[in-house]
């Protein structure tokens, strides 16, 4: 197939895709790095970035960061707005 993925990427080609992200709105952000844990993907645990939002950082297998991330305040306000309503 001339569309077959290689054994191993090209490290010329892949160098240039580490100052690139893109970015997932993920309302469960540990939960996403519980999944990928389970199936042995090598990951940070999540940071609270200083703007806010609550990130996982991971790499494709071509170099590319991907990002799950959601506001760490919005999610704790919908916390404690379900707590204050029991």
């Amino acid at each position: 197939m001339d569309d077959a993925r290689p054994p191993v990427p090209d490290p010329a080609r892949i160098a240039a895709h580490d100052d690139t992200a893109i970015y997932f709105g993920c309302p469960e952000v540990d939960a996403a790095y519980a999944h990928f844990r389970a199936r042995g993907v090598t990951v940070k645990e999540p940071k609270i970035a200083h703007y806010g939002m609550k990130q996982l950082y991971v790499s494709d297998p071509d170099g590319y960061n991907l990002c799950f991330q959601w506001p760490a305040r919005w999610r704790f306000a919908i916390c404690h707005r379900r707590s204050t309503q029991i």
